[in-house]
C-alpha cells in the first residue's frame, strides 16, 4: 500500500493528524455493521455512500451535472435522483460509469479530506467500498478489509436488496476480487460467525489502533 503519512499531514496543516483506517470489503460482507460498531467505540466514522446520496440530492450541483449528462429520465417527479436508471445504465456501461464517477469521486474525496482535517482524534475509520477499485490508498495509512465468504455474501445481498443470484454474482464480478483484496490488506475482519465475535474483533482492532496512533 501507498505510503499515506506525508500527504495526511499536508492535507492536514500543523496539529497532529490521526490514523486514517479505510474500510472496505465486498458487497454484503458486513461494512455497516464493522463501522457502526467502530462508531459505538466513540471512533469518528464517514462513509462514502453516504456521502455519495448526499451528493446528489435536490439542489446539489453534482445532480445537475448528472441530469446534463443522462438527461431527464434520471430525476423522478419529486426532483431526486432515480438511484434504479442510473444503477441500470452505469452497470454495464463503462463510459457512462466513467462519466458517473467523475462527477461523484472527486466531490466524495474533498468532502473526506475536509473531514479528516478538521478531526483531533486519535484514529478514524473511512468507509470506501471502492476503495482498491478506485486506487484511493493514498487516503487512508491502513487498509481494514471485511471478509465474508462468497456464498454468503450471495445469501445476504439477495435477500437484503431482493435480487436474484445472478443479478448479486454480476455485482460481485465487477468488483475487486476476494483473493486480491484480502492481498492488500493490513487488517482483516472475518464476518463469518456471529455478531459477538465481530464485536470482539473490532475492540482488539480498536486497542491495536490507539496503540499505533501514539507511534504514529
Amino acid at each position: 500500500m501507498e505510503e499515506a503519512g506525508s500527504t495526511a499531514n499536508t492535507r492536514i496543516g500543523t496539529h497532529r493528524p490521526p490514523l486514517v483506517v479505510g474500510l472496505t470489503g465486498g458487497i454484503g460482507s458486513g461494512k455497516s455493521t464493522v463501522s457502526a460498531a467502530f462508531a459505538s467505540l466513540g471512533v469518528p466514522v464517514i462513509d462514502a455512500d453516504q456521502l455519495a446520496h448526499q451528493l446528489v440530492e435536490p439542489g446539489q450541483a453534482a445532480l445537475d451535472e448528472i441530469r446534463e449528462i443522462f438527461g431527464e429520465r434520471c430525476i423522478t417527479a419529486d426532483g431526486h435522483l432515480d438511484r434504479a436508471f442510473i444503477r441500470q445504465r452505469v452497470f454495464s456501461n463503462r463510459d457512462e460509469k466513467q462519466k458517473l464517477e467523475s462527477i461523484l469521486h472527486p466531490r466524495i474525496r474533498d468532502r473526506i479530506v475536509a473531514w479528516i482535517a478538521g478531526l483531533e482524534s486519535p484514529y478514524c475509520i473511512v468507509v470506501i467500498p471502492l476503495l482498491l477499485e478506485t486506487g484511493q490508498t493514498d487516503l487512508v495509512d491502513r487498509v481494514l478489509v471485511v471478509d465474508t465468504p462468497e456464498n454468503e455474501q450471495l445469501t445476504r445481498v439477495a435477500a437484503r436488496d431482493g435480487l436474484s443470484h445472478n443479478a448479486v454474482l454480476a455485482i460481485m464480478d465487477s468488483q475487486t476480487d476476494r483473493e486480491t483484496r484480502l492481498a492488500a490488506a493490513d487488517d482483516i475482519i472475518e464476518n463469518s460467525s456471529d455478531i459477538a465475535s465481530l464485536e470482539s474483533r473490532v475492540k482488539t482492532l480498536h486497542s491495536y489502533y490507539l496503540e499505533l496512533s501514539h507511534d504514529n
